[in-house]
């Protein structure tokens, strides 16, 4: 290996930021989601609809993220 490193540890940190950053958007998009819909009171946020898209958008993203971190990439083929 070029370098000396362990093989596929960058994958793996990266794996494991994009699963938090995943997980981060998805609870404030719930968080959002209930504030918009007016169920978590305390905030500006509170009972404003646009809140409440957005926070849709944020958990959309948040489970596409940690899809797509978690997915097994295609490796070279065996043999050769």
């Amino acid at each position: 290996m070029p370098g000396g490193g362990k093989p596929g540890i960058e994958g793996v940190d990266m794996k494991i930021i994009l699963t938090i950053i995943g997980v981060l958007l998805i609870l404030f998009g719930g968080v959002w989601i209930l504030q918009g819909i007016n169920v978590l009171p305390g905030s500006f946020m509170t009972g404003q609809i646009r809140w409440a898209i957005y926070g849709g958008i944020a958990a959309i993203v948040g489970i596409v993220l940690i899809v797509a971190a978690n997915r097994k990439k295609a490796g070279p083929p065996a043999g050769g």
